[in-house]
């Protein structure tokens, strides 16, 4: 089908803005960090196996890999499959002698790139029928599509460019993409793909498929032909109703099936993985690394209870340090509030937003699973864990507020950026933070 003139005219520039921030964010990301973590490319080592055929490496890694699991024969990783196949184009371009040495930097700046232009179409989509708002202008969506890479602990964290943090920046990726084609753009398979992506880089993200599912399941007004059947007045409203459900689910069956194809096969090639390295298809082996076990923070297991506490002070309240000289503030080096490391996200706490409910909920879920976690993620600035939070907590920002950027926005944002810009100097330029 031709596209008219007037909406040729209307799709190409906004497309081409959105790859021009995207392209600026990209470039401002790449000289302003510095990989120093590159060397624990632990996924690509493995994904270069792979490409032999093997699950691990057979030789002895470099003392600075010291996370690779001896077992058996091999080394492997603990990273899930997702994360090693993520890094196989990388390990093609090295077989193929096209480059030599693991491109960190490069790899960092585009997934920052990349985040940006969804982030961007994200706030562009969300319009009038996103909220009671009016369309929002140019200013505010770009000040949006920043916020997440520029204006949070995701700037420096991912700057680090090593192993870890490159998948939670594939995991961000994956999430903002999938919830792209599945609220503004919808396309259930390649939100599946995406959202595959995500998982198949931080394997917690696996409890929110339920939440995509219910979306398409929303748009398509399912939740409405159900909520409608449970209100009848009829006497068989029980049955009624589920026969509405019966019939919604009927109609989303190929939705449904679109989107799951490529995570279930993910899963299941996942649990094969796991089964042929450590015989459990359960087992990522992460307790297999030499000495973990003997650390004080997993006595009571890789996920317990009893790490909440400490999780939730060094998400919420641990605070900044002082120095005597410039920039007269230091940060602490395993973690501190992501409220102080990024003042814009006060702005969540709008009333606003068609979401909001299913936002939080999301929220709630994956933040719990992180504060179960043994530690609360090591060396990083602020919670780098919570990367994977910041989808949602977009989508609750760009359906809240005015039209325009308020003064109170760009105050928040300037001083979130500063923030951040100043633990990404501390952290990746100079020596003045150690652990």
């Amino acid at each position: 089908m031709a596209v008219s003139g007037s909406s040729a005219r209307s799709v190409y520039p906004e497309v081409w803005i959105a790859v021009g921030v995207s392209l600026l964010a990209a470039v401002a990301f790449y000289f302003s960090t510095k990989p120093t973590l590159r060397d624990l490319n632990y996924t690509a080592e493995i994904a270069s196996a792979l490409l032999e055929g093997d699950l691990g490496v057979r030789e002895k890694p470099p003392e600075w890999l010291n996370e690779m699991i001896p077992y058996g024969s091999r080394y492997y990783s603990a990273f899930p499959l997702g994360a090693v196949v993520s890094m196989l184009p990388v390990a093609l371009l090295q077989k193929t002698s096209l480059i030599h040495n693991f491109p960190a930097r490069v790899l960092a700046a585009l997934i920052a790139g990349a985040c940006v232009y969804f982030f961007f179409q994200f706030a562009k989509a969300f319009g009038p029928h996103y909220s009671s708002l009016k369309p929002k202008p140019l200013a505010r969506r770009i000040l949006l599509a920043l916020f997440p890479v520029f204006g949070t602990w995701t700037w420096c964290n991912l700057g680090m460019a090593g192993a870890w943090q490159i998948a939670l920046g594939l995991a961000l990726l994956g999430e903002t993409a999938a919830l792209y084609f599945t609220l503004a753009r919808p396309s259930p398979f390649i939100a599946g793909a995406f959202f595959a992506l995500a998982f198949g880089n931080r394997t917690e993200l696996l409890i929110t498929f339920p939440v995509y599912l219910y979306l398409f399941w929303r748009r398509s007004g399912g939740a409405g032909m159900a909520a409608s059947a449970s209100s009848s007045d009829t006497p068989d409203v029980g049955k009624l109703g589920w026969q509405k459900i019966k019939q919604a689910l009927g109609e989303n069956a190929r939705t449904f099936f679109d989107f799951l194809i490529l995570p279930v096969t993910l899963a299941l090639l996942t649990a094969a993985y796991n089964f042929a390295r450590f015989h459990s298809i359960f087992d990522f082996g992460y307790f297999h690394i030499p000495e973990v076990r003997d650390e004080p923070w997993y006595e009571h297991g890789l996920f317990s209870l009893q790490s909440i506490p400490w999780n939730v002070h060094t998400m919420l309240f641990e605070g900044f340090g002082d120095m005597p000289s410039f920039p007269f503030v230091t940060f602490p080096p395993f973690g501190c509030s992501i409220f102080l490391s990024s003042p814009f996200l006060f702005l969540i706490f709008r009333e606003d937003g068609k979401y909001k409910a299913v936002c939080w909920i999301a929220i709630a879920i994956l933040t719990f699973v992180l504060w179960c976690h043994g530690n609360p993620g090591g060396w990083q600035f602020s919670y780098r864990y919570a990367m994977i939070l910041l989808p949602w907590v977009f989508l609750l920002l760009t359906g809240s507020g005015r039209p325009k950027i308020s003064a109170t926005e760009a105050a928040l944002f300037a001083v979130s950026v500063a923030i951040n810009l100043t633990a990404t100097w501390l952290f990746l330029w100079t020596d003045q933070i150690q652990p």
